[in-house]
């Protein structure tokens, strides 16, 4: 099965057999090695999974960023301490525009507030954005507005990297890289690799096929070795791709 954890710890050993080294974004933005995986993890939901992810990558000395929404689905303030305990880079998920229907002032002062209060946990340099596939407003477009660096932000994945020269992967829809189950993850890359499956990942890495600098985002509420919220998480990630599609042909 793909998308378990067993998975996902087979591919970063591949990787670290290939010669890749890890850095956490916020490191990569000050000094970029010339072959690195930046591992970025989404943490939507389920925030236990990141424990398990973030656990997982420590036990192989891999350092990793955790994007972490200010909503109760994501926000475990525990969790959040503890992950950032084990060495990995604790990054804030926004969705202010969204939450705020538009209002790029109330948004301003609700993305300061939760940045306030996520740094009360962890240091936070680095900001990544939501896609909020249910809402018509680009969370990005609150940058129209206001500037993220006044914030001591040095860094948004989505407007900070030359994806011409790193590989952007993700698994947004529960798919390597599939652009009909995402509305936002999407990226102007200057690549044109085609991922089946994780495996197929681990085949291309082994044979040398990857580029020196790659983004990998993950969502580790989807990765998963329980075969029973396996079978949930890949049924209602099914559900939620047939919706998004619906929702933004209409």
């Amino acid at each position: 099965m793909d998308f378990t954890l067993i998975r996902y710890n087979q591919l970063l050993k591949t990787l670290l057999a290939q010669g890749f080294e890890f850095q956490l974004f916020s490191s990569f933005l000050k000094k970029p090695a010339p072959r690195i995986i930046i591992l970025r993890h989404d943490v939507d939901r389920r925030p236990g999974n990141s424990l398990k992810t973030a656990r997982i990558e420590h036990n192989l000395g891999i350092q990793s960023t955790f994007y972490f929404r200010a909503v109760p689905e994501s926000w475990d303030e525990g969790i959040i301490r503890k992950i950032a305990g084990l060495g990995h880079e604790i990054g804030y998920h926004y969705e202010n525009l969204s939450v705020c229907k538009g209002n790029p002032d109330q948004a301003w002062d609700d993305f300061q507030a939760n940045l306030a209060n996520l740094r009360e946990l962890a240091p936070v340099t680095t900001i990544c954005m939501h896609g909020s596939p249910m809402s018509r407003i680009n969370n990005l477009d609150l940058w129209q507005t206001y500037e993220y660096k006044t914030q001591d932000i040095v860094g948004e994945p989505y407007l900070d990297v030359d994806y011409g020269k790193v590989f952007y992967l993700t698994d947004t829809g529960r798919r390597w890289n599939h652009a009909g189950a995402s509305i936002r993850d999407r990226v102007d890359s200057g690549f044109d690799i085609q991922i089946d499956s994780t495996i197929h990942l681990m085949d291309l890495a082994q044979r040398g096929r990857l580029p020196d600098q790659i983004m990998i985002n993950t969502h580790p509420q989807r990765w998963e070795d329980r075969a029973l919220p396996w079978v949930k998480e890949l049924v209602w990630q099914n559900v939620k791709n047939v919706v998004k599609h619906v929702w933004f042909k209409t």
